[in-house]
Formats: C-alpha cells, sequence, structure tokens
C-alpha cells in the first residue's frame, strides 16, 4: 500500500481506514466492512471542497454558473478519472465475481473507491489533509471546469427546443465486446433525419458524445 500511499500524497497513522476505503462489498464479511459508508462521507467531503474551490476560482460567478462546474467535478466520471490516473483499480479488494467481470476498470466502482478513499484520508488526518489531496489529484480540472460543465445532451436540447423543434432521441445501434467491457454505439436524431453516432464504454458516455457531434454539426451549419 505504500506505493499508492505515494500516489495520493497522505501516508495513513490507521491504515486499517485506507484498507477499508479500498474493500468492495463483493468481498466484504462481518469481519470485514466494506467502502459503501466511507463512500457516502466522502462524497460530502468533496462537495464541500469543490463547493470552496469554486467560490474561490471565480468570485463573480452567479449560483446558476457555479451549480453545474460543481456536478461536472464532483459526478463519478470525474471522481473515475482521478481513480484511473492513480491507478486505483489495482488496489481494489474484490470478490471473485466483480473482478472476473472487469471490476477494476468500471467506471461506477473506481469513482465510489474514489470518494471512499477522501473519506479514509479525512478520518485519519482531519478536513485539511483531505482538501489538500483533492486540489492536489483533481488539479487543472478546476480552472477549466467551465468547459466540462456544459452538458451536451442538455445544451443539444436546448438547441432543438429554442427552434421549436421535438427533443432528439437517443437509440442503441450496437454493443460490441466482452460483457465486463463493452462497448456501445448509440445514435441521436431529430425529427428531420439529422443523426450522429458515436462510441463508448457506457451507453451515458456514447448518448453525450453523440450530442456533442451532432450539436457541433449543427451550429457549424448555420
Amino acid at each position: 500500500m505504500r506505493a499508492f500511499e505515494d500516489r495520493i500524497g497522505h501516508s495513513f497513522a490507521r491504515p486499517e481506514l485506507l484498507l477499508r476505503a479500498l474493500t468492495h462489498a463483493s468481498v466484504s464479511s462481518p469481519n470485514r466492512k466494506d467502502n459503501q459508508r466511507l463512500e457516502f462521507l466522502g462524497d460530502r467531503v468533496l462537495g464541500l471542497v469543490m463547493s470552496t474551490a469554486l467560490l474561490e476560482h471565480d468570485k463573480t460567478a452567479t449560483e446558476g454558473q457555479l451549480a453545474p462546474r460543481f456536478n461536472a467535478l464532483v459526478r463519478k466520471e470525474a471522481c473515475a478519472d482521478v481513480a484511473r490516473e492513480i491507478d486505483l483499480g489495482s488496489v481494489l479488494k474484490l470478490g471473485r465475481s466483480e473482478m472476473m467481470s472487469g471490476g477494476r476498470r468500471k467506471e461506477a466502482l473506481l469513482g465510489d473507491a474514489m470518494e471512499a478513499v477522501i473519506a479514509a484520508v479525512y478520518k485519519d488526518a482531519g478536513f485539511e489533509a483531505a482538501q489538500e489531496m483533492i486540489l492536489r489529484l483533481w488539479g487543472s480540472r478546476i480552472g477549466k471546469v467551465e468547459d466540462d460543465a456544459r452538458d451536451p445532451k442538455t445544451a443539444l436540447q436546448e438547441y432543438v427546443q429554442a427552434r421549436r423543434q421535438n427533443p432528439p432521441a437517443y437509440v442503441q445501434v450496437a454493443r460490441e465486446g466482452p460483457d465486463h467491457q463493452p462497448i456501445f454505439t448509440i445514435a441521436v436524431r431529430l425529427d428531420d433525419g439529422t443523426e450522429e453516432q458515436a462510441s463508448a464504454g457506457s451507453k451515458r458516455q456514447a448518448e453525450q458524445a453523440a450530442a456533442k457531434a451532432l450539436l457541433t454539426r449543427l451550429e457549424q451549419d448555420t
């Protein structure tokens, strides 16, 4: 675990907290607690740190501007991205079924474990230690969050509704790869037949990518 502690920049005085943060429910037992309660706490710690950071980063932003930026920084995808950067998956404690189904790469498991690690640091050394780790690991994401906060599906829907068109339809057109690492292809279609497709490891990511591609095309054509 020492190498992982080096990656997150925190040495645990109570290493049992880190072990619990890395223990998935699939391998828990009466004598071995999983990370679900820590995940709950870590989500709240992350939220407080990001709320404070956003207010300090842009002192003129309105609540309406801050809310989507906040969501972009704390959503599961962002937590999973940070988890991948520190190779959290390699130290996760998983049951055999989860390991066989690619659990170390699953976005939900990585995001949940990242939140649990945040809580473990908070309980081990207090809020300031957790805040320091979060700000270091999230790094430049805070400064460029305006770009990440624009949700493509929402932006596309607003675009077509402003032109009195029906909301876009999302259709799964293909699913490839093994069960533990599927690739979904999603098409987004408008009433007039305009369409774009995109592929990703989750339906949500594929929908977002397809919406972004279609929105870019529509904006270029106007």
